[in-house]
């Protein structure tokens, strides 16, 4: 699809999303979600053709990742400085967060002149997704009795519940390999958990995936040993998104079965919802030794399946053989980065570059929140941006 047809399309839909945060897909109208993927795939292609697509001649795009990221902190730093924005890391310990200033205070101090705030805050069950209605709460105060000139959007950069940035790259990617959206109806994608020799890996990009996936008409497999259960509420969000879309969801315990035919596959290890919630309880205790105890225990379960690898033996069990492999990054690859992992090291050799590709599509899913979030009317801006046609790069 050229620039203008993409813009065609965003005029058509009569979405907005200004001043509105993104922080669950789910929350989001379908025609909402699709102006987040033209939107990045405008800005993908502007990017492609050398032209600058900066629409900010100044203001902060502040960052706050409570755990361990590459692609997320990167993304958000690329999509930001694609849009002309500055990037301030929060970094907790440097600030007086850590001598116990309140989010109340944290939210507004830091968002004087700041267009949007990138939060990752997957450690907790039960909190991340929490700490971030209390961020935009305090900034609605703070915007309300006139402290902040105007209220930041807020971006979900992974919560416990979803990771938006990951699932909505991931769709965008699917968009592409299977030619658009409307092809991807009918489709089967299993989203399967697959064995680590780590514990403790959040349960957002599996939710993620179902929750998203389901809206638009695809046959959604989740498949995972018993006792490795994603949150039942989210859970339910994918059954009725599926009943709504004309789409598929099921949820099983053989892997086999749900790479049985499937177009897509996505082998992912993950923490159960129970193991989470202890995980959790533990951390706020800063019970080192219960930590270890747990880890102990949750490994000695993951051993149990060792079979849930993504092998050639299960690939051949997919459409024709030839099923897409997708995966968030990093991979645990058998051989490679550890003795025994998710996926065989010839199958996710052979899927690499796809999956460097599917990574690709973050930014400029990122910097389409950002813009649908800060912009009125961001066909305009983008109308605006070609017309310019100001260079990226000078020659």
């Amino acid at each position: 699809m050229n620039y203008s047809q993409l813009l065609s399309e965003i005029g058509q839909l009569n979405a907005s999303l200004h001043q509105k945060d993104f922080l669950l897909t789910w929350d989001k109208t379908e025609n909402e979600l699709r102006l987040v993927l033209l939107a990045a795939e405008a800005l993908k292609c502007l990017h492609g053709q050398n032209i600058s697509a900066q629409c900010f001649e100044t203001g902060l795009a502040v960052s706050q990742f409570r755990d361990n990221s590459t692609r997320t902190r990167f993304s958000f730093a690329s999509a930001s400085n694609l849009l002309g924005l500055a990037v301030q890391d929060l970094d907790e310990g440097k600030s007086q967060i850590a001598h116990g200033e309140t989010v109340r205070e944290t939210s507004n101090m830091i968002s004087f002149l700041t267009e949007i705030i990138g939060i990752r805050d997957d450690m907790f069950l039960g909190a991340g997704h929490t700490y971030m209605l209390e961020v935009a709460a305090a900034l609605d105060d703070g915007f309300k009795n006139g402290v902040l000139p105007q209220r930041p959007g807020i971006v979900n950069l992974q919560c416990d519940v979803d990771h938006p940035t990951q699932s909505m790259a991931d769709l965008c990617w699917l968009k592409e390999h299977f030619g658009s959206l409307e092809a991807l109806r009918g489709k089967k994608i299993a989203m399967t958990w697959a064995y680590s020799p780590s514990y403790g890996k959040p349960l957002s990009v599996p939710q993620g995936i179902i929750g998203l996936m389901t809206r638009f008409g695809m046959n959604v497999a989740l498949a995972h040993p018993e006792g490795y259960d994603l949150i039942p509420d989210v859970v339910q969000v994918a059954k009725k998104n599926a009943a709504a879309s004309g789409g598929q969801f099921t949820e099983g315990t053989s892997m086999d079965e749900a790479f049985k035919d499937a177009d897509i596959v996505y082998p992912k290890s993950w923490a159960s919802y129970q193991v989470m919630g202890r995980r959790t309880e533990l951390l706020r205790k800063n019970d080192k030794d219960g930590l270890k105890a747990l880890e102990k225990e949750c490994l000695g379960q993951n051993a149990h399946f060792k079979d849930w690898e993504c092998t050639e033996a299960k690939m051949k069990l997919t459409q024709g053989g030839k099923a897409l492999y997708m995966h968030c990054l990093p991979a645990d690859i058998t051989g490679v980065s550890c003795k025994e992992g998710e996926v065989q090291d010839s199958v996710f050799e052979r899927y690499r570059i796809e999956t460097y590709k599917e990574a690709g599509y973050k930014p400029f899913v990122i910097a389409a929140m950002m813009l649908t979030n800060r912009m009125q009317n961001p066909l305009a801006v983008l109308e605006n941006l070609m017309k310019r046609k100001q260079p990226r790069i000078f020659s």
